[in-house]
């Protein structure tokens, strides 16, 4: 009971990200670099696109927020999926183990998990808005729960010789602003 509670204080305690609105202008990151969104009215279905430093969001005029939100998370869901399965690819080999499944979702309170009698991982949307480098070491961390369940000495070990840096990969990772939500417990 008192981890959980430290827990929710540190979650508290952590950066958020002022609540979106979807407009003209407003800051939005992908990859751990920041872009402006420009919103573009156009007819057909609501599309989410990079052009040079601007997040390009397409929608009938009348599209909602929540719609706008939608679409934006669709996207980065299709970002994270994309840009995973080759460090999956790459991991397995070194690793040595197999993952069956990749799931991506939004996640409130943890970055990814691992499941790994079914041999797969989990993986927060919100990875898509951070550096690269942090998705790697997340993908790592979690295959190597395939070999290790627990976050034991063992696994501590073997995250340190996949990923020399996976210390400060985390550290950065838990210092970035994290989505706003209202959290209640």
């Amino acid at each position: 009971l008192a981890w959980i509670r430290q827990q929710q204080v540190r979650l508290r305690a952590q950066e958020r990200e002022t609540p979106r609105e979807y407009i003209e202008r407003e800051s939005h990151y992908v990859w751990g670099r920041q872009y402006l969104m420009a919103v573009v009215e156009a007819d057909g279905p609501a599309s989410i696109q990079l052009k040079h430093s601007r997040l390009l969001l397409q929608a009938p005029s009348r599209t909602t927020t929540e719609k706008r939100r939608s679409v934006l998370e669709v996207w980065y869901r299709e970002q994270l999926k994309q840009a995973v399965q080759p460090l999956i690819a790459r991991w397995e080999n070194r690793l040595g183990v197999k993952v069956d499944r990749v799931f991506v979702q939004r996640m409130k309170t943890r970055w990814g998990s691992c499941n790994a009698d079914a041999r797969s991982i989990r993986l927060n949307s919100e990875l898509a808005k951070k550096p690269r480098v942090c998705l790697e070491y997340l993908v790592v961390h979690e295959m190597i729960h395939l070999i290790e369940p627990t976050h034991n000495a063992r696994f501590i070990d073997l995250m340190d010789r996949a990923m020399p840096q996976w210390r400060e990969l985390r550290q950065q990772l838990n210092r970035l602003p994290v989505r706003h939500d209202h959290w209640t417990y």
